[in-house]
């Protein structure tokens, strides 16, 4: 899975915003603020990755235990879905 086309994260005033352009404009219309581990999988989803991938970027990243992180981590991916933001 990995973000679509169309979606750009830019830091602004010190506040992550995942930003639509083009005509991902016209699928989500408006903006999204996401945390310090949001970020991090952002990046992580910037390329082509597996849930596996995600949770192991994340474990390595921060103090969290394993069962949390899944659970974490599969909460922002349905999130990204419900708006389409990411691609399997």
């Amino acid at each position: 899975m990995k973000v679509k086309d169309g979606f750009v994260l830019r830091e602004i005033c010190g506040e992550y915003i995942v930003i639509p352009t083009g005509e991902a404009t016209m699928q989500f219309n408006g903006l999204m603020t996401i945390n310090e581990v949001g970020v991090s999988l952002w990046k992580l989803l910037s390329q082509n990755v597996s849930f596996d991938d995600l949770v192991k970027g994340i474990l390595d990243e921060y103090e969290i235990d394993e069962k949390t992180a899944r659970a974490d981590i599969q909460d922002f991916l349905d999130y990204l879905n419900q708006y389409q933001i990411i691609e399997e």
